[in-house]
């Protein structure tokens, strides 16, 4: 992956459009859940873990699902971002195993896409039986997506 920062500033210089294209961001995307889920066998779309953003060709952004507390059978449970639905390209994975006295799930990476519009789901499945994914309002899931900056 090739970087392109951006550079250092004077004093007395003036500051380019392209300088200002050069600067991440910020957040593009995000979607937040308090309700409870239920994580089954059959991996799904998280409830409220769906978002839609324009992608801008040739930048990275940042995707990050997190799940705060989930607890179950010691087991070990999937936790993906992916394109468009449950069945879409897989873009992070992570796998997680839980204990009955709770654990918190976190997947994460740096994409670019083509540009347009992008839909992203966050998805959970469990590998032999049901778990639960505890949220709340202080215990919040999340699906973000922040622009990092140029490719």
């Amino acid at each position: 992956m090739a970087i392109s920062p951006n550079v250092d500033f004077v004093s007395g210089a003036i500051l380019t459009a392209a300088q200002q294209n050069q600067f991440p961001r910020g957040i593009m995307a995000l979607a937040t859940s308090s309700t409870t889920y239920t994580i089954t066998t059959t991996e799904a779309i998280a409830t409220g873990m769906t978002v839609t953003f324009t992608a801008v060709a040739n930048r990275y952004y940042k995707l990050t699902y997190y799940e705060s507390y989930m607890t179950g059978s010691t087991q070990e449970l999937t936790q993906r971002i992916r394109l468009t639905n449950a069945a879409g390209a897989e873009q992070s994975f992570s796998a997680i195993v839980p204990t009955t006295t709770g654990i918190f799930g976190i997947s994460s990476t740096v994409k670019t896409f083509s540009a347009g519009s992008v839909t992203l789901v966050g998805t959970l499945k469990a590998a032999s039986s049901n778990c639960t994914a505890t949220r709340g309002a202080t215990a919040l899931a999340y699906l973000l997506v922040e622009d990092v900056g140029p490719a």
